[in-house]
């Protein structure tokens, strides 16, 4: 029971961490360690896409699973069943890289245009 609802959670915080590497652009250029971690999340993407590798959470969440008896139609609860949708959509690989070059390469667009114009932000903890 406990090893469902920590997968649960898992998926969800995965589900906020793809939605940060998606909107980072918008507190990353008001704060600098922000702009480094989502820069640093872009970077991890981008290679783990490349060197074939998962996202740690992914192997965090199927280790949990694997520690829960199945219960009802899926796994999990109704949130993280959805959450899961999103996160783990199957698509083939190649769409995915490319999916995720183009997100670089936008968010790269968009912080040379901010730092471009206003200089790197000030460091705010």
């Amino acid at each position: 029971m406990l090893a469902r609802i920590i997968a649960d959670i898992v998926v969800v915080v995965h589900l906020l961490w793809i939605f940060f590497l998606i909107a980072g652009p918008y507190w990353g250029r008001k704060y600098r360690m922000v702009g480094v971690v989502h820069v640093a999340g872009l970077a991890f993407a981008v290679i783990s896409q490349l060197a074939g590798w998962y996202c740690p959470l992914t192997y965090l969440e199927v280790w949990l699973r694997q520690r829960q008896d199945p219960a009802g139609a899926y796994p999990g609860s109704f949130l993280a069943h959805y959450a899961e949708q999103i996160v783990y959509a199957e698509l083939p690989p190649a769409v995915i890289f490319l999916a995720t070059v183009a997100l670089v390469l936008v968010q790269a667009w968009f912080y040379w245009r901010t730092y471009s114009r206003n200089g790197a932000p000030p460091y705010r903890p």
